[in-house]
């Protein structure tokens, strides 16, 4: 069984030659056509997993080509081929529906991982829709999207408690989708076809919560010109969201504890009781029980909310689910912008599958949207992620870096000795990022430059001062044809 299926489009026989050889011996099944119509015609006749493009064809312009093949297919993963790399042409491939280029020439371990992350990057769409699909038959929950253990058993749950009357807590940090979880419970309740008032607590000020939640009479303080009916009135049949639940004021706290036990309350300033029916789910991105312990938090309305629990993991315990999201947000903001559909490049991807994701999928979602409003063709490049996301590799990077130099601190194993200066320290460490941003950047100086934000000039001197060697990749030769003058040539594919 073959690892994926390529299809190559160039019109040199000895490149189509090496990366057959290359690509055959790696487990993967290769289809060559030397000329753009013949490609067009390969792709006509067999799906493929990913397509490799030279970007000067004999008959069509590459970039027009990988035009026409992205609308004709927009799921199909393209890396370009170009002799001729600059950050134009990345933004050309990238505008057009390239998943990721490379220049000539290039080293095959370079090569090679970027074909598995593209053919990866296909075969996860497909697995996208899938499991779309799967999800919508299993759980029937439109807005929500997730493949990972952590997510399935969330759901599990959301289907398993929603037909009760049970009080649930759904406790999670800030962004994780709480309100999306208590709307699914809701619909998939008797009472999805009643109201769902969703209520943050911490954003209204507490003087007026209570009006908000119980109404009030005429009278009842200076403004009350009339009476008012209260959210609990206006859930009646339904359920009521309380976010941010830990934000109450201890009066608050013994009022809703006597709706939750007696399902009954007066409004402000009045004398009857009201009779309400009202589901409540509580969400708090704080431990309850620790504010409980603080004697902030009433322990009795704990567990009356605490009937069933359900914890929703940050996003940075389940990216798998990333891409998943990714897809949502990019149909969703795509749409809503008035664009085509979008979508990340594979470096964009990989660039958001790094990162930690400290506002969860609300920030995500944000990320996602930016990106829309500002790409100007259907691929987006990680140019447009913010510098809070890109620099998360580089980061990390330092941090690695710097744990190599460190001391051991007291009654810490380890080998390591402080042996060099801080001046060398530092100068090691800028010469592995610098390094790092190299690689990052496809060895393109001018890029790496625009992304460290300094001038090319000053970039140069850095690299010349590190000592940093920059002609890291194998050097061309004309393809596995020199093979009798050059013993290793099919580690290497030629240039044109």
């Amino acid at each position: 069984m073959p690892k994926g299926s390529i299809l190559v489009i160039d019109d040199e026989v000895e490149i189509r030659e090496g990366l057959q050889a290359l690509l055959s011996s790696e487990g993967y099944a290769v289809t060559e056509a030397e000329t753009g119509e013949a490609g067009l015609a390969r792709l006509g006749d067999q799906p493929f997993d990913l397509l490799l493009l030279d970007v000067s064809l004999p008959d069509r312009n590459g970039i027009e080509l990988l035009r026409e093949i992205h609308r004709r297919d927009p799921q199909l993963s393209i890396i370009l081929i170009t002799a001729y790399g600059s950050i134009d042409m990345a933004r050309a491939a990238f505008k057009n529906g390239a998943q990721d280029y490379i220049t000539k020439p290039w080293s095959n371990d370079e090569l090679l991982s970027q074909v598995a992350l593209a053919i990866e990057g296909s075969r996860l769409r497909e697995e996208n829709v899938q499991l779309k699909r799967a999800l919508k038959e299993r759980y029937n929950f439109p807005n929500i999207v997730g493949k990972s253990e952590k997510m399935l058993a969330v759901l599990d749950l959301v289907a398993q408690v929603g037909p009760s009357r049970s009080t649930i807590l759904i406790a999670g940090e800030s962004g994780t989708g709480k309100e999306v979880i208590a709307k699914a419970i809701h619909a998939a309740s008797p009472r999805a076809e009643k109201p769902f008032i969703a209520v943050n607590t911490g954003s209204i000020p507490v003087d007026l919560l209570e009006s908000q939640l119980f109404g009030h009479v005429r009278g009842a303080f200076t403004s009350a010109v009339a009476s008012k009916k209260g959210l609990f009135e206006v859930a009646d049949q339904g359920t009521i969201f309380f976010d941010e639940i830990s934000t109450i004021s201890p009066e608050t706290q013994a009022k809703l504890l006597r709706v939750i036990q007696e399902r009954e309350f007066m409004r402000l300033g009045g004398t009857d009781t009201i009779k309400v029916d009202v589901r409540i789910i509580a969400a708090s991105n704080e431990d309850l029980m620790s504010l409980v312990h603080a004697g902030r938090f009433r322990e009795d309305l704990y567990h009356r909310l605490n009937v069933i629990n359900i914890a929703l993991p940050p996003l940075r315990d389940r990216r798998e689910d990333i891409p998943l999201l990714v897809e949502r947000f990019l149909e969703h903001f795509s749409k809503d912008n008035g664009k085509p559909m979008r979508y990340f490049s594979l470096p964009a991807m990989r660039v958001l599958m790094d990162y930690d994701w400290p506002g969860n999928v609300r920030e995500l979602e944000n990320v996602v949207e930016r990106a829309i409003v500002l790409s100007n063709g259907d691929s987006m490049d990680a140019d447009l992620l913010p510098e809070a996301v890109r620099s998360r590799e580089i980061v990390r990077g330092v941090h690695l870096h710097l744990a190599e130099f460190l001391p051991p601190m007291p009654g810490e194993a380890g080998s390591r000795s402080n042996t060099r200066s801080l001046f060398e320290i530092m100068e090691e460490v800028e010469r592995r990022i610098i390094i790092d941003m190299l690689e990052h950047s496809n060895w393109n100086q001018t890029e790496a430059a625009e992304r460290f934000q300094i001038p090319l000039s000053t970039l140069n001197q850095k690299i010349k001062r590190l000592g940093i060697e920059t002609r890291r990749r194998n050097p061309a030769i004309r393809g596995a044809a020199a093979g009798a003058e050059y013993p290793d040539a099919a580690s290497y594919i030629a240039p044109k």
